[in-house]
């Protein structure tokens, strides 16, 4: 009895211990000129010592663009990370935050090339976005200009891609592709994908990566049934007006709402649509809300609040949208003039986001978000040593296992 009554103590007393060091990290897919992408872990930890320091990491020996990862940790502990302009997709095992491993990598699968959205499934397997059909005009244009940025700047179209169930080492079990016959427009290159099993059905956006696709602007939205990837119908987001009228423009995030089958999404033109009767023979899209600027980048959506970064404003903005058809905004932050959001994560308590920024500054922010009311705010004390401007700078740092210089992040995931 005593024993029992030992470990039942230890056991309460270790409990907040795994909790807190389960999201006490930030996991960092980066990269730069003239070096290998690598994954980084930061100390997310307030209070340890090297909070906001980089403690381990691990490169691929590969130098190009990393690009998405999926937006959460798997359930076992290991994150999909792409650079998308090699055309190549690393698995980490990241069970162990200061000594992060690879499991292995993965190029092209069941005949697509260039993924870019990874979506775990109930199963097990991972739902994935391919841009392009991996042809043979593809392949030149890989070879001829190797893993360098210029290998996305290609003005010749690609060729369609699609959908792939696979599992998370990259081998498929259904794929289809996402050309549509229907539709004038043959310019579909898939780009995010939302699986919704509870209708059996998946919600796919199509943005081209391709820096020189000056054709395609991707104002499409794809239905597919789940259960088998059969491309049920592609529908074109309605344009806004005034200024606002390219809203549609550039289909980017799609989220699931609380009632489990309407759907927001996002556009890169900074327009939110709302999709209602996904299960239904004629979906209806609506535009909801607009945002400064263009180029809006990844969004959160938790509990009714959606947060959106906007470059144009150079923050987020946090919109309660318990009612759909009518967002409100309810507070918005900003990070700084030379700052432009692009990736956003929250972690498990819905009280932290971590955000990275593509501008001159090419820093990592905290921002601390109260769901009781949507406020954000900077956190101050996440920021470089001797510094009192709050966030980590990744210009010219001196990053583990000899990389040196300026450090392009995207994908960063809490532990």
């Amino acid at each position: 009895m005593k024993t029992v009554r030992l470990l039942v103590i230890l056991a309460t007393f270790m409990m907040p211990h795994i909790a807190t060091s389960q999201s006490s990290y930030l996991f960092v897919w980066a990269g730069g000129p003239g070096g290998s992408d690598f994954m980084a872990t930061i100390d997310a930890n307030p209070a340890s010592r090297s909070y906001g320091r980089v403690v381990a990491s691990v490169p691929t020996g590969t130098a190009g663009m990393p690009h998405h990862t999926e937006q959460e940790l798997g359930p076992n502990g290991h994150l999909l990370a792409n650079d998308f302009t090699a055309g190549r997709t690393w698995l980490f095992d990241l069970n162990d935050p200061l000594k992060p491993r690879i499991i292995g990598s993965f190029g092209d699968v069941a005949g697509f090339s260039h993924p870019h959205t990874f979506s775990r499934l109930a199963n097990g397997r991972v739902l994935t976005t391919f841009q392009y059909r991996a042809d043979a005009n593809t392949a030149r244009e890989m070879r001829a200009h190797g893993s360098s940025m210029a290998s996305m700047n290609n003005s010749q179209p690609n060729a369609t891609g699609g959908l792939v169930e696979m599992d998370e080492r990259g081998r498929p079990i259904v794929s289809a592709r996402a050309a549509d016959p229907a539709i004038s427009d043959h310019f579909i290159y898939p780009y995010s994908v939302l699986p919704i099993p509870r209708i059996d059905r998946a919600v796919s956006t199509t943005t081209d990566m391709n820096l020189g696709d000056t054709v395609a602007t991707s104002q499409w939205v794809q239905i597919w049934r789940l259960s088998d990837l059969k491309l049920l119908r592609s529908i074109a987001l309605p344009p806004g007006a005034g200024a606002h009228a390219r809203a549609n423009e550039y289909s980017g995030e799609p989220r699931l709402l609380a009632d489990g089958r309407s759907v927001y999404i996002h556009t890169f033109n900074c327009g939110l649509y709302l999709l209602r009767d996904v299960s239904r023979a004629t979906p209806v899209a609506t535009l909801v809300h607009t945002f400064d600027g263009t180029d809006c980048g990844v969004p959160v959506l938790t509990s009714h609040y959606w947060i959106q970064t906007v470059p144009a404003d150079h923050g987020l903005v946090a919109l309660d949208v318990s009612d759909p058809e009518h967002p409100r905004e309810v507070s918005r932050v900003g990070v700084g003039a030379d700052e432009q959001p692009h990736w956003i994560a929250i972690d498990h308590t819905g009280r932290l986001i971590v955000l990275n920024s593509a501008g001159k500054g090419s820093r990592l922010f905290i921002i601390n978000f109260d769901p009781a009311n949507g406020r954000m705010s900077v956190d101050s004390a996440f920021r470089d040593s001797g510094s009192n401007k709050p966030g980590i700078s990744l210009a010219g740092a001196n990053w583990p296992r000899g990389f040196k210089g300026n450090v392009v992040p995207h994908g960063v995931v809490f532990s």
